[in-house]
């Protein structure tokens, strides 16, 4: 890593995210009221514990414009990294300032963005850049279901971002001095191993869901797999961006808590008052040629079962962010979104907020701003494009048939800045990694028409792309 683009911190990886003994890395929150019982709240990392301790009351955050770094993930010095990029751009993080591990709950988001306010209240703040992403930026990745534990919400230490042409560096807290960059370990070869459910009791939920549709319980139900792969030695984060960055441009390339993968899926992105996002459901392969792909498309566009199943979901974001805004707008009709490995029935959705009510306030705002992009987050999750709808018929028949917690698959997965602009999408495609082991995993839409056989066909196709990231051949 080049001297003089990354100032001197420490680079070495930040102490374990276990759980740490009773009373260890617990601080109250200023300025609200104390965590509620089981919110883990760690101040420190980077070997900067007691100095970011005592700054805690006031924070140094600084950011400065840099010189184009070249490709971001290949600036990360250790493999426990944060990202989200999309075509070169984004934005990568390590080390941590400080970091929240959240208990289940609804109000798993709210709690989430009121310790953000308060771990920013007072801080020092020089942002030189004044885009969105730039100052203080907070990586999260959050559970699907909300009986889960384990959202994560990490303010980084260091940030190196790239938008428009323009880059920029954050740092918090004063520099330390720098340890040498650890080499990026390839994945090697890995072990496969069947998740919750085998193929043939996946393809009997998905029958039993058909059946709880038909019987008119339900509209649509998501349904998803598991799979393990175990390597020889722990994963490096970092070998599995570079393959899915390069891979898979066109989705938005991510890492956080342990979570990564390229998801296709723009939950929101707000600027300002301005938000868009990306509604995908009703999926199908390329083709091995371009007569075959675009006849697998047109055939897409015409299903009866795709465009029952992204109806749903364009719906039911629509209905989600209505309260929100003072214009909404989107496709009047699916259009076809052409991926690498799949193509998806997409529709784009734009709108402009209204000033928000007081419980949806962003990170920086006050009166009258517009809600953060983490409120607007938790106002659409979970989506019809994951969960189903009705929602809570959705989420019952999920906890009834797939026989395993999801964790922070299919939740949001992405960022927010001091002044609530950020970009969130849903953690799709993707994988969780724990020293050498991987859970990958996939999901399918069901509706009335749907055949088991197929679906699993398609599970198994989402599961690619991080397949073959793990893959030990070169790439």
């Amino acid at each position: 890593m080049p001297r003089g683009l990354v100032p001197d911190c420490d680079l070495r990886a930040p102490r374990s995210r276990g759980r740490p003994p009773p009373g260890a890395g617990r601080v109250s929150v200023r300025g609200t009221d104390p965590p509620r019982a089981g919110v883990i709240v760690e101040l420190g990392g980077v070997n900067a514990d007691r100095e970011l301790a005592a700054e805690a009351g006031g924070l140094l955050i600084r950011t400065t414009a840099v010189e184009d770094p070249g490709e971001l993930i290949s600036r990360l010095p250790q493999p426990d990294a944060l990202a989200w990029v999309r075509r070169g751009e984004g934005l990568v993080g390590w080390g941590e300032a400080a970091q929240v591990t959240l208990p289940a709950g609804e109000d798993r988001f709210t709690v989430a963005e009121k310790w953000l306010r308060s771990v920013l209240e007072g801080a020092s703040t020089e942002d030189q850049v004044g885009v969105p992403g730039s100052g203080a930026v907070a990586f999260g990745s959050f559970t699907f279901d909300p009986t889960s534990d384990g959202s994560v919400l990490v303010l980084p230490r260091v940030v190196l971002g790239r938008r428009n042409g323009r880059a920029w560096l954050t740092t918090i807290g004063k520099p330390a001095d720098p340890g040498p960059p650890v080499p990026v370990a390839a994945p090697g070869p890995v072990r496969w191993h069947d998740g919750s459910l085998t193929a043939p009791q996946w393809q009997r939920a998905v029958a039993a869901a058909v059946a709880s549709i038909r019987a008119g319980r339900l509209h649509k139900a998501v349904l998803a797999r598991d799979l393990y792969a175990t390597a020889a030695q722990p994963l490096d984060v970092r070998a599995l961006l570079h393959r899915l960055a390069d891979r898979y441009p066109d989705c938005y390339t991510f890492a956080c808590g342990g979570m990564v993968g390229a998801t296709p899926e723009l939950l929101i992105r707000r600027e300002g008052a301005e938000i868009s996002a990306l509604v995908l459901a009703g999926t199908t392969p390329r083709g091995g040629d371009i007569a075959e792909d675009e006849a697998l498309g047109a055939a897409l566009l015409a299903s009866a079962k795709n465009t029952e199943e992204h109806a749903y979901a364009a719906t039911g974001v629509r209905e989600a962010l209505a309260p929100l805004c003072e214009r909404l707008a989107a496709d009047p009709r699916p259009f076809l979104l052409r991926l690498a490995n799949v193509q998806h029935l997409a529709t784009a959705v734009t709108g402009t907020l209204a000033p928000a009510k007081p419980a949806h306030r962003g990170a920086g705002g006050g009166a009258g701003s517009a809600p953060s992009a983490l409120a607007v987050t938790a106002a659409l999750h979970p989506t019809a494009a994951v969960c189903g709808t009705p929602a809570d018929a959705a989420m019952d028949l999920i906890r009834e048939l797939e026989g395993m917690d999801r964790g922070r698959y299919a939740g949001p997965v992405g960022w927010v800045d001091a002044r609530g602009n950020g970009e969130w999408g849903i953690a799709m495609r993707c994988a969780e990694i724990a020293g050498p082991r991987a859970r990958l995993f996939a999901g399918c839409g069901i509706v009335s028409g749907s055949d088991p056989a197929a679906e699993l066909a398609e599970a198994q196709t989402k599961f690619r792309p991080m397949q073959d990231a793990l893959d030990s051949g070169d790439g």
